[in-house]
């Protein structure tokens, strides 16, 4: 709890229309986008600008009190829920575009810019920002950075933290750093930028951020393959990777998510096949057309019942949405929707699919599998009740084979969506104990009061799950 000289020190530095404690502003940042995790903020705190943020984490790391960094919450892992209470940091006053420099090609920005609107500020130069969440209509450049966001277009783009050239950081002790900048070539000192990015808050907060951009792609075509066997569609993306061609996007549905995704968007997509495969390609207008042939050929090669490309960009991007609410569909369908994303080396697809299939079986759940198949990122989702608790146990148990699953087919236990709480108990298992010994001691470097995100990244019980109640 904050002692009243403490809540007067916050108020003084950030004003008294930034400093909330009443229990309504409390119980909004309580929790996520993340199932069954909540806990009570003692503060919420919304500084102006860099100096501000600076005097905050100050004096709370004189104090030892928490910070939560939190940019919209859309996070899935629990990245952003005060599991020790303290204070929820937000960036609602540190929304601004301070520069974009056609000539270096890069913009500076504030952390809570919102994605999207960062991007149409980008488009409208005739430039491109590649990295594309699902949720860049809400997420902020705050949270990508944090969480090293992924996205549709990572299989040829790559994620958030290949576009990051500098940060402006605040570190728990109120010293403000400048890493990277400007330059395509800097190896001076150790690389904290990429140090910073995906490190979810635990290490510092970043205030402003240097991207970079790139030329807009000049055409772009979009595809879908339609196929009665899931396995051989998982083969196709496979095949396609393995003839060279990285497209922009290779997108994986099965029958399940297709079926609500349509029941939701309403755009005319196939329910009575097992999969698809939504296929996009940029760059040149001939090279486009090239590999959007050859992908077709190979699709067909590898079973597929139909192959459509879109005849519009009106079309193509109503199918680029419905994959986009994907999840949101899904969250219709019971109380508590649990999203995750176990990810493989793009050649073992097939092989994970398969094993999420049996392992939904073997649980007696209900699982649904979407995901970045190019880049070998799944998202097996799980629709449950989280008041059954006999079956959110089955969940769980469901959940740890798969991630068991993906690293023993040379994967990780999450591609795009960070470590936070509800994957800490499983970080061994990607790791193994001396790799988070040595993260520990990065920890403890920058953050020795822990007071920067805690309860996150490092699981109190390695094999058990934390959950949270307010």
């Amino acid at each position: 709890m904050l002692n009243e000289a403490l809540k007067r020190q916050l108020t003084a530095i950030v004003g008294p229309e930034n400093f909330q404690d009443n229990k309504a502003s409390r119980l909004v940042y309580s929790y996520d986008a993340t199932p069954q995790f909540q806990s009570m903020p003692d503060a919420v705190v919304a500084p102006r600008n860099t100096e501000e943020t600076a005097s905050v984490l100050k004096l709370c790391n004189e104090n030892k009190v928490p910070i939560v960094p939190r940019g919209s919450g859309t996070n899935l892992s629990a990245g952003t829920t005060p599991l020790n209470g303290g204070i929820v940091l937000l960036f609602k006053h540190m929304q601004d575009i301070i520069e974009i420099d056609e000539e270096n090609l890069t913009i500076t920005v504030q952390p809570g810019l919102i994605t999207l609107d960062m991007i149409h500020a980008v488009e409208a130069k005739g430039l491109f920002y590649p990295p594309d969440p699902s949720s860049m209509k809400i997420s902020t450049i705050g949270g990508n950075l944090n969480e090293n966001s992924g996205g549709l277009r990572g299989l040829k783009y790559g994620v958030t933290r290949d576009y990051v050239m500098g940060l402006e950081v605040v570190l728990p002790n109120g010293d403000i750093i400048r890493t990277g900048g400007k330059l395509a070539k800097d190896v001076a000192g150790y690389d904290l930028t990429r140090l910073f990015v995906g490190s979810e808050g635990t290490l510092g907060v970043i205030t402003e951020a240097t991207l970079k951009l790139v030329p807009i792609p000049e055409t772009k075509k979009t595809m879908l393959a339609l196929y009665e066997d899931i396995e051989a569609a998982a083969e196709a993306v496979s095949s396609i990777i393995a003839h060279r061609i990285i497209p922009t996007t290779l997108e994986f549905l099965d029958r399940p998510t297709l079926k609500v995704v349509e029941e939701f968007a309403q755009i005319g997509l196939p329910t009575d096949i097992e999969a698809v495969l939504l296929i996009e390609q940029d760059g040149p207008e001939e090279v486009v057309e090239r590999d959007i042939a050859k992908i077709a050929a190979l699709c067909r090669e590898n079973q597929a019942i139909q192959v459509d490309v879109a005849k519009s960009e009106v079309e193509a991007d109503a199918l680029r949405t419905a994959r986009r609410t994907a999840l949101s569909a899904l969250a219709r369908l019971k109380p508590t929707t649990i999203l995750e994303d176990a990810t493989v080396p793009r050649s073992k697809i097939a092989e994970m699919v398969r094993a999420i299939n049996d392992i939904a079986k073997e649980y007696d759940v209900e699982i649904c599998t979407f995901g970045h198949a190019g880049d070998g990122n799944l998202h097996p989702t799980c629709l449950t009740d989280v008041r059954n608790k006999e079956e959110i146990h089955r969940v769980e148990q469901a959940f740890e084979a798969i991630f068991h699953k993906a690293v023993e087919l040379g994967g990780t236990i999450t591609g795009e969506h960070g470590v936070g709480a509800m994957k800490s108990p499983y970080l061994h298992l990607k790791l193994g104990e001396e790799g988070i010994a040595a993260m520990k001691g990065i920890k403890q470097a920058f953050d020795p009061n822990n007071i920067m995100n805690p309860g996150k990244v490092f699981a109190k019980s390695e094999r058990k799950r934390v959950v949270v109640q307010p």
